[in-house]
Order: structure tokens, then sequence, then C-alpha cells
């Protein structure tokens, strides 16, 4: 397993992004409620980028297996899946803190930036298959029947789920510091009484 605390986790540019989760998590109210809706969407985040990272083979081809087929970022999707489901575990002032100050951050700057230099960088790469992906497969909102590459474009159409590649991914580390997270938030009750 790679190291799970990656160093562009510490770019200072995501220092905003950890004082809002500190913050909310010293203001979190888990309920019993809370805890069962929230880990469901964790858990719902946390499928779709382990499925995800098990089919993503970065610089190598484009990825249109799995979840891919069904939408173009499902690692973004996840994560965002993750952070919904934190926050409603946290509840009261925190649910507003993250939604309020993590939503807006995610939409209206990261995704929007991220999707231009990713497409980009996968159209110059794949050319007219990427461009033939892209306008027939959404970003975030998953459509239930797969896309199904033209015959005329030479994509590799089936890729089975793989352990290496979800390890090559560092998804590990995410699954560990995810369970983390709901642990400490679960336990917040006891920990802060």
């Amino acid at each position: 397993m790679k190291h799970p605390f990656r160093r562009k986790n510490l770019n200072p540019r995501l220092l905003p992004i950890y004082g809002v989760a500190a913050l909310a998590f010293a203001v979190a109210e888990p309920t019993a409620t809370g805890l069962a809706v929230g880990g469901a969407l964790i858990f719902a985040g946390m499928a779709l980028r382990v499925w995800g990272a098990g089919h993503l083979v970065k610089n190598d081809c484009l990825t249109v297996s799995g979840p891919y087929a069904h939408l173009r970022h499902p690692l973004y999707a996840g994560t965002l899946l993750l952070g919904v489901g934190f926050a409603v575990i946290a509840g009261g002032i925190a649910l507003v803190l993250v939604l309020a100050g993590l939503a807006p951050l995610f939409f209206l700057y990261y995704l929007p930036y991220k999707d231009r230099i990713e497409s980009a960088r996968l159209e110059r790469r794949y050319g007219a298959a990427f461009a033939a992906y892209r306008a027939e497969v959404r970003r975030l909102v998953p459509t239930l029947a797969p896309w199904r590459p033209h015959a005329a474009l030479a994509l590799e159409r089936s890729r089975s789920w793989s352990p290496a590649r979800f390890r090559e991914n560092s998804e590990p580390g995410m699954l560990l510091g995810v369970g983390l997270a709901f642990l400490l938030l679960a336990l917040r009750p006891v920990l802060v009484s």
C-alpha cells in the first residue's frame, strides 16, 4: 500500500478545507439519525471511489469502463457524496458551515477548474475518442445505460475492476482516512465529554 498521506494532500491551498473540516468537527452534533443517513452517503461515495479507482488507468488509455461508462468524474462524485455524508453526520451548524463553505468552492471553482484542465489534456491525448465521450457522458450525474463507444473509435471497451489499479490510485489510504474520520465523528460525544 502506498503511504496514505500523500504530499499533494499537504498543499497549502488545501488549508482552508482542512480548517473548515476541523471547525465542523469542533461544533459537530452527531445523532443516530445523522450517523445512519450520513453513513449511507459515505458508504455510497466510498463505493463509487473504490469502483472508479479499480478501473482508472492514468495516462495509458482513455478509461471508459466501470463507472466511467456512466459518468466522467466518478472519483469527484464519490468525494462529493463523502463530503455531504460527513456534513450530515456533523449536523447542526456544522452542516451549514460545510455546505455553505465547501459546496460553492467545489462547484464554482474546483470542479470547473479540474474539468477544464483534465478535459484539455485528455482531448490532446485521445482526440475524437475523448470528444465523443465528453459529448455523451455527463460529469457528475450518472446515466443508467452505460456509454458505448462508436465502432469507429479505437477504445478498449471493457476492463474489469482490478485490486492492483485500486492500490496504484492510492485509494486504500482514502479508505483508511474515511474510516477513521467516520469513527471519530461517531465517537465524538464520548471523546469531548
